[in-house]
Parts: structure tokens; sequence; C-alpha cells
């Protein structure tokens, strides 16, 4: 296997010619994202075995799986905040937050954007705060509580990996936090199983896509799921 930072690199630059938008976002500070990218794996490698962030030990595995998957679709992210019309900067919850996954690297891509990376766990906020120091992100914000407890209205676009999957009362939940033009955007995988997840809320959201979101490297299916009221 590669190293790990050829390995981001390449990943990366996949990402660039596989999407106008990522090449759009990326190529003028590929060299900053990069290095940025490189200290928070780094950071993620030292806290992990403590803190229990990510479900692997392995470097490719990290990249693969963890950065990658989560810088995936930042090109339908970003088109989707133009969607929402905002006269302000574009407010983006990460719910569920954990590691950073998908916020932080989101955060690194998308400067002009805030992120509200939200997690119950105050071992894991730690490390957030950590991080964020690490990294110089200024626009991170952090906010250690349930979802449920969080102010409603706020976000323009609501993004969640690797947390529960959806049922009513989450799905209520997360359009209370969303501004009311916002959306919700779900890392998934195969849309067999989104199909099956959506069946039983087809009466409480509007419109809904899954989009299909292609990982360097992984030959496994991965989906956005994109949900309006």
């Amino acid at each position: 296997m590669k190293d790990c930072e050829s390995l981001l690199a390449q990943g990366i630059e996949s990402l660039r010619k596989s999407d106008e938008e990522i090449e759009r976002l990326i190529a003028p500070r590929s060299e900053e994202i990069i290095f940025l990218l490189e200290k928070y794996i780094n950071e993620i490698k030292v806290f992990n075995p403590a803190y229990g962030l990510v479900g692997t030990n392995d470097q490719n595995e990290l990249v693969i799986k963890h950065i990658l998957d989560s810088l995936a679709p930042l090109g339908i992210i970003s088109r989707l905040l133009a969607e929402t019309e905002t006269a302000e900067r574009p407010q983006i919850a990460d719910a569920g937050s954990g590691a950073g996954l998908p916020g932080i690297p989101l955060a690194i891509a998308m400067p002009a954007c805030d992120f509200t990376l939200i997690e119950r766990m105050g071992r894991r906020t730690g490390f957030l705060w950590n991080t964020k120091a690490a990294l110089g992100l200024s626009n991170i914000i952090i906010e250690e509580n349930e979802l449920e407890k969080i102010e409603g209205g706020r976000f323009s676009l609501v993004t969640f990996r690797a947390f529960k999957p959806l049922e009513p009362k989450l799905l209520k939940t997360l359009f209370n936090v969303c501004a009311p033009n916002g959306v919700i955007a779900a890392y998934k995988g195969r849309r067999e199983k989104i199909e099956e997840e959506m069946a039983p809320l087809e009466n409480q959201c509007g419109r809904w896509e899954a989009i299909p979101c292609a990982v360097p490297f992984l030959e496994e299916e991965r989906h956005i799921l994109v949900i309006k009221r």
C-alpha cells in the first residue's frame, strides 16, 4: 500500500478530477488543505487509542474510509449551499460529530462556511477543541450537547456520518435545527438500504434524493442522501 501522505495527495487529486466544483474549491489552496488534513490525521492517530475516535488504527483505512470519504461529496454540498440563497456565511451543522467527521475535513476545504460540530460526549469534544486549536480553524464552533437541545432554525445544511439510522423522531429533530430553507445531507452506503430506510418516512419529509458519491480507492457503494422539507 501507498504511504499515508501519498495516498491522501492522490485521493485529493482524484476528487479534483471527478468534480469541477471540488476543483474550484481545492485548486487555489491544495497544498494548505493537504497539510492541514495531514495534521488532522496525526491528531486522530495520537488520541485514538485512548479516546476510541475511529474504529481503525490502520493509516490507509483512516485516509480512505474517513478523510476521503468525508470529502467525496464536497462538490454536492457546495452546490446545495448555493441553492439555499443565504445572504450571510453558510452555517453547517455536523450532528454527532465524534472525531470531527465529516465536519473538520469539510471545514478545511470550505473556509467561507461556518461549521458547528455537535457532540454530546465530553471526551470527544475535548479532542475537537484540541484539534481546532492545533489546526487553527477559525470557522469551527464546538457544541457539547444533545442534538435535541440545539437551538432550532439555525443551519443552512445539517450533515452527519456514522450516525444512527433515520427514524421519525430523529428526522423531526434534524429538520428543527435547519433554517426554513435548509437541507439535510446524510452520508450513506448502498442505495437499497437507503430506500428501506426512507420508505417509512415518505409522509414526513418532502423531496429526497440519493446521489452517488465515489470515494477514491474504495470499492464500496456510497451516496449522499439529500432531504428537503
